[in-house]
């Protein structure tokens, strides 16, 4: 959650607005590789607009500011494992491929990470007697299933601010 601090009253008279990041609590290990997150910023990207409207993979490389190149990779495989609907020609783009209540967050990302091994145990002499192994499994099976609680829809409930902040044309709610 980012809180704004404003020296006015209000935010339409405010003279300066200054963003406030809360401080994190600890770091935490756990971490998706660069391309998960990629994959969801571009399916959050698409999610937020109207449903027929068809985004350009350079719109979405310079909104967020990453290579084109790498967002080719990240869309193709989104398409083949359809998530996205791809349309080509000189007007084509890409669009969500079925409604966003229908991708499950954390099938997305089973499906882009490569591996969930939290830490190699199989080098370790220790592993046979480790209690460790189990409580990464653990935690790994809870981190998944919270994932698996959420639809894309529920992470771009807030389409028309998404939008906003896209800098993308107004959207219909709905």
């Amino acid at each position: 959650m980012y809180l704004m601090r404003m020296y006015s009253q209000d935010l339409k008279h405010a003279t300066k607005i200054h963003i406030i990041r809360p401080e994190p609590i600890g770091r935490i290990a756990m971490r998706l590789t660069r391309y998960t997150d990629y994959a969801m910023r571009v399916l959050l990207y698409v999610g937020a607009q109207d449903k027929e409207r068809l985004s350009q993979i350079s719109e979405i490389s310079r909104t967020y500011g990453i290579s084109q190149n790498h967002l080719m990779k990240v869309v193709n495989d989104l398409v083949n494992a359809g998530y996205l609907e791809s349309v080509r020609g000189r007007f084509g783009g890409i669009r969500l491929a079925r409604p966003a209540a229908e991708i499950n967050v954390g099938a997305v990302v089973r499906h882009t990470e490569e591996g969930f091994d939290l830490v190699d145990c199989g080098s370790c002499i220790i592993a046979p007697a480790c209690g460790l192994t189990g409580a990464l499994a653990e935690a790994l099976t809870a981190f998944l299933k919270v994932l698996d609680g959420y639809s894309l829809a529920d992470l771009s409930a807030q389409r028309a601010n998404l939008a906003a902040l896209f800098g993308t044309p107004e959207i219909s709610e709905g």
